[in-house]
């Protein structure tokens, strides 16, 4: 998609360079990939996918600057160049925020349940709590360790918004943790379930809430969650979202600072419709 992208945008000749590491790679690997970034001339950035706190912590001392997200979240999704500068910045509580505005009113501030506590649903939650967005969060994981980095980045956000950690990974006790939201409420897919792992965090027991929202962040794969919300929509009056939306506006916000431009909401138009060949099917 990325040339098509760069047609759209008037960006003339550049390419997109792959560079794939193996996870959790020897800290020596990413600073020789960053310290690139930063010395080539030809090099103007990064889009940094399954890595990015591990680079943000090998190679902290090579930002010259870290925007605030970077700093808050412990981790750089985007590498950019300012002036001879090399910038690191986490770029999804932007990129969740523009699509979770496309079709979820903040301003309701309902009853949000994250599913999962990895970093989009960090993202999400700082989001939502940075705008007030939410009269109450709960976030759930089947381990601990994610659950308490959360609460240390949502520790230093200031916000009125009151937020409950539970550990589980019993798909029933989600059942009813959905059964207990009021109508209205958003719930949302984090755990990666349905793409990354088989299954659902809920059973087909679990009743979502009426006129609620649901957003599965997953945008390929068996979908499970998606399909289980799906065949509740109408009897429910649900508005259902998976995450292909999240995925272009997460390459846009990265696009944006790299190129230094402005990807406005008729440009985001644009780059979905010329990427729509290429949306997987639901599984």
């Amino acid at each position: 998609m990325f040339p098509a992208w760069t047609t759209e945008l008037g960006l003339g000749d550049v390419r997109l360079v792959g560079c794939d590491l193996p996870i959790h790679a020897p800290p020596d690997r990413y600073r020789e990939v960053v310290a690139r970034i930063k010395t080539d001339e030809h090099e103007l950035g990064g889009l940094v996918t399954t890595h990015k706190i591990d680079v943000f912590e090998a190679c902290r001392d090579l930002f010259d600057v870290v925007d605030d997200y970077a700093q808050l979240c412990g981790e750089t999704s985007c590498l950019a160049k300012r002036n001879g500068q090399l910038w690191a910045f986490a770029t999804d509580p932007i990129s969740c925020g523009r699509a979770l505005a496309e079709f979820y009113p903040l301003a309701e501030r309902g009853e949000v349940l994250c599913l999962g506590a990895g970093g989009s649903a960090v993202a999400i939650t700082v989001h939502l709590m940075q705008q007030r967005s939410a009269s109450h969060i709960t976030v759930v994981n089947r381990t601990t360790g994610r659950l308490e980095a959360m609460r240390d980045v949502h520790a230093k956000v200031a916000s009125g918004t009151s937020v409950r950690y539970i550990e589980n990974s019993d798909p029933r006790t989600n059942d009813r943790l959905i059964g207990d939201l009021p109508a209205g409420s958003l719930v949302i897919n984090a755990t990666g379930m349905g793409k990354d792992t088989p299954g659902s965090p809920i059973t087909e027991a679990a009743l979502f809430p009426a006129r609620g929202y649901v957003w599965e962040l997953n945008y390929r794969g068996e979908l499970d969650f998606l399909h289980q919300a799906l065949q509740q929509q109408a009897g429910r009056h649900l508005r259902v979202e998976d995450g292909w939306r999240y995925f272009i506006h997460g390459w846009a916000v990265v696009m944006e600072q790299v190129f230094a431009i402005d990807v406005d909401g008729e440009k985001i138009n644009r780059l979905a419709r010329v990427s729509e060949s290429e949306r997987p099917k639901r599984g």
